[in-house]
């Protein structure tokens, strides 16, 4: 939201192009960093991944967000540079937050399942890039995502994290073992 009040109308197409660049950056990554961790034998190991998530989540709630909207905003000011910025903007903010619920998620999914994720991805882009946009217009409504958009982050987070680690049998591994 804070791009698209620093944005003309018409440059919005831009900020989705740098949003997709900066989001298959991530996705990329992470899929190379989970084939490399689908070698790993036990999938209730791989399932300890998903604390990564549940970490990210009580960091967030505990520390708070560090984004800095004026540094976002002095990078969008060039409308010419306006794709790559928002492409590292989108790495440099997401980037250990996506990294590390992707990597998890694509350990413990069956690889037939990763084209639907991929898909998934692209089209929640965009529904987020319209969202942001039409919030960015309305001041009352980003102002209370604002307040609390943290804690939705949060819940989510942890969410996605003992989901992994349920979903992977690590629960009722370590169950079991006790």
């Amino acid at each position: 939201m804070v791009i698209f009040g620093r944005v003309k109308h018409e440059d919005r197409w831009l900020v989705l192009i740098g949003d997709f660049l900066g989001t298959i950056a991530l996705v990329g990554c992470s899929l190379a960093i989970a084939f490399f961790l689908g070698f790993v034998p036990a999938p209730w190991l791989l399932g300890l991944l998903g604390l990564i998530p549940i970490f990210l989540g009580i960091k967030l709630w505990v520390a708070g967000d560090d984004d800095d909207t004026d540094a976002i905003a002095a990078k969008v000011a060039d409308p010419k540079r306006l794709i790559g910025s928002v492409a590292l903007i989108t790495i440099a903010t997401c980037g250990a937050d996506n990294v590390g619920i992707y990597v998890p998620l694509f350990t413990t999914v069956a690889p037939s399942t990763i084209p639907l994720i991929l898909l998934t991805f692209a089209v929640m882009v965009v529904i987020f890039w319209e969202i942001g946009y039409r919030l960015a217009c309305l001041p009352k409504v980003a102002d209370i995502l604002e307040k609390e958009g943290r804690y939705i982050t949060v819940v989510v987070y942890i969410l996605i994290g003992l989901y992994i680690l349920w979903d992977s049998g690590t629960v009722p591994h370590l169950i079991h073992l006790l």
